[in-house]
């Protein structure tokens, strides 16, 4: 059991795990090497996407880009900063009762954990929504979407999942140390304000996913409808459209897979009858268990996120199937302006 000691603060709660089982659990070779690994994806998505901005002008792409940008650096930041408390928690295996007895750690570490798990789902649910906007209705917006309209939602997204995960520190649930006591992530015990914020980051996590697979399904269906069309060789999507539409369904299979099992497990956790919490703030070892497994996978979209974009680009596509226009003007969901095809190389 966790050792007692006398006032601890308000993140504590019984454990079911000793000393010994926790160093066998608690490798910090595993956690390094996954931190590494995601920590080094992120930076070379980073260096392909800002050779891929100086290279191409102002174009409906460019908001994509700027998108993916924010996307990739918020994975890049929450496995640096998380990533480090995990990491030297696991090396030094440090009593955090001891280290953190006011629980500021801990209360930082939940809300980083918050932050940056909704953030990607947020920011997947924009990008469907910003392609789905410029695929069915081209002619409701410029031309060129402002990289600073991006960067503003992007600002936004961050602000929205930031208030989120600020809550408990505000009275709304609270958050507490987790199996096997090497993070810290919401508390799935039956009191109202730990249901109400468990219900609120699983629901607002879901309807992203949901949402992204509802606008990326119809633009895909309206980017398949032109190219099939009457008037294909005008209206043909371009190759880019094609590109970031297969980036963007492939940024929301993995959020899907990663993230759904963690948010359907703590809807059924908070929901459940009698309470799987003890009244002592104890959960059961299958619980403990289940609740690290579905964070490790759920974990798992930080690293996959930057190789769905750095696998899924028109170099690498056209090498798949080599019958990719190479002429963008001529595949357009607009008619080709005399303008335009005299800018073409």
């Amino acid at each position: 059991m966790w050792p007692n000691v006398s006032s601890p603060g308000p993140c504590f709660r019984p454990m079911n795990i000793t000393l010994e089982e926790r160093h066998l659990i608690a490798s910090p070779w595993f956690a390094a090497s996954f931190c590494v690994l995601g920590l080094a994806s992120n930076l070379l998505a980073l260096s392909v996407l800002a050779g891929a901005r100086q290279a191409g002008g102002p174009s409906p792409r460019s908001s994509f880009l700027t998108f993916l940008c924010g996307l990739v650096l918020t994975d890049f930041l929450g496995l640096l900063i998380t990533g480090a408390i995990v990491v030297s928690q696991h090396a030094a295996l440090f009593d955090w009762q001891a280290v953190d007895p006011s629980c500021r750690l801990c209360h930082f570490m939940g809300v980083a954990m918050v932050f940056f798990g909704l953030c990607p789902l947020l920011l997947g649910a924009a990008m469907a929504s910003e392609r789905f906007v410029g695929i069915t209705w081209p002619f409701s917006r410029p031309t060129v979407t402002s990289p600073r309209r991006a960067w503003a939602t992007v600002v936004l997204v961050w602000l929205v999942a930031l208030g989120l995960g600020l809550l408990p520190l505000l009275g709304l649930g609270h958050y507490t140390v987790q199996y096997p006591g090497s993070w810290c992530f919401l508390t799935l015990d039956a009191q109202p304000g730990d249901v109400a914020f468990g219900l609120l980051f699983a629901l607002l996590g879901s309807l992203s996913v949901g949402l992204s697979f509802l606008l990326n399904t119809v633009s895909v269906a309206t980017l398949c409808r032109v190219y099939h069309g009457r008037k294909a060789t005008q209206q043909r999507p371009r190759d880019c459209e094609v590109e970031m539409m297969i980036q963007l369904v492939g940024i929301m299979m993995v959020a899907t897979v990663c993230w759904m099992p963690l948010l359907v497990f703590i809807v059924q956790t908070v929901l459940r009858t009698p309470p799987v919490m003890s009244p002592e703030g104890q959960l059961s070892q299958a619980t403990e268990h289940q609740l690290l497994i579905f964070l490790r996978v759920a974990t798992w979209n930080q690293i996959l996120d930057p190789w769905v974009y750095i696998l899924f680009r028109r170099a690498v596509l056209r090498r798949l199937h080599p019958h990719l226009s190479s002429r963008p003007w001529a595949l357009s969901l607009r008619p080709p302006r005399t303008q335009d095809m005299l800018s073409e190389p």
